[in-house]
């Protein structure tokens, strides 16, 4: 597909302007990927020619729900076993190359589009087999067990899930949903939003969910608080809960982001 943007790293020039598009409030958070370098990356345990990004923790003022990380790892690089916290389930999105994950003894190959629901307790574990680099984004949230519910583990592909086009748009807005809304075994969701030119989210949404948004493709005005702030492919953002959001796509082309979201659980007072 190639489609996906994946940070290269490097550094910029000394004749560079430091001036950039980061903006960190109490509100939101925009990560541009003009800051993604080689000297913000970080080692993983148990990971052999691999670095990261890690682009959302939770830190006071800053996500709460999750975490999230750009992962690259290089030829013959990986992990046996990569998730070593118990109780944490996550989400390997795959943007660029091809990587074999092993998931409770069964081997899979992702590729672009890949996409691998890892239930928590899972045991799995990723090997780069190929020549090249292959990125991925993982996303980790503690999984909050519901009575009588409970996740499993799954492995798809992007190109063989249908969108679902939001109603009354023309399908010039569509989500790619991995796992039904309504399953209360899951606690979140890792989705694709799709707009086409001229999409847009028409009004300001407020909700409790916390939202991180990477943009894999095209650029669009982007509403975060009060301020209308111009994405584009390799950017990140972060919302916390009830921060008011909108979108407009101008084009030329899609607008295409992956969605992170907490949902399906009552909210905890004790």
């Amino acid at each position: 597909m190639g489609k996906y943007y994946s940070p290269s790293g490097g550094l910029p020039p000394q004749t560079h302007l430091t001036t950039e598009r980061a903006i960190v409030t109490e509100a939101y958070t925009v990560i541009p990927k003009g800051v993604m370098t080689d000297i913000v990356t970080s080692n993983l345990p148990g990971f052999s020619n691999t670095r990261s990004w890690i682009i959302a923790r939770p830190i006071s003022g800053f996500a709460t729900t999750f975490s999230q990380l750009i992962v690259e790892i290089g030829p013959g690089g990986g992990a046996p076993k990569a998730e070593f916290e118990a109780g944490v389930e996550g989400v390997v999105f795959v943007t660029r190359g091809k990587v074999n994950l092993t998931l409770d003894g069964e081997l899979h190959q992702l590729e672009e589009g890949g996409y691998a629901y890892l239930a928590a307790g899972a045991q799995w574990g990723l090997e780069n087999v190929s020549d090249d680099v292959v990125s991925f984004h993982w996303i980790r949230k503690a999984y909050e067990r519901l009575e009588g519910y409970e996740a499993k583990s799954f492995v798809t592909n992007e190109k063989d899930v249908e969108p679902t086009s939001m109603p009354d748009t023309n399908d010039v807005w569509k989500t790619t949903r991995f796992t039904d809304s309504g399953d209360l075994a899951h606690d979140m969701q890792v989705n694709i939003v799709t707009f086409q030119p001229g999409g847009v989210i028409p009004f300001p949404e407020t909700h409790v969910m916390e939202h991180g948004l990477y943009v894999l493709e095209g650029k669009a005005m982007y509403l975060l608080n009060n301020d209308w702030v111009e994405v584009e492919a390799g950017d990140f953002m972060w919302l916390r809960a009830f921060c008011p959001q909108a979108c407009y796509a101008g084009g030329p082309g899609e607008f295409r982001y992956l969605l992170y979201k907490d949902m399906n659980r009552q909210v905890k007072l004790t």
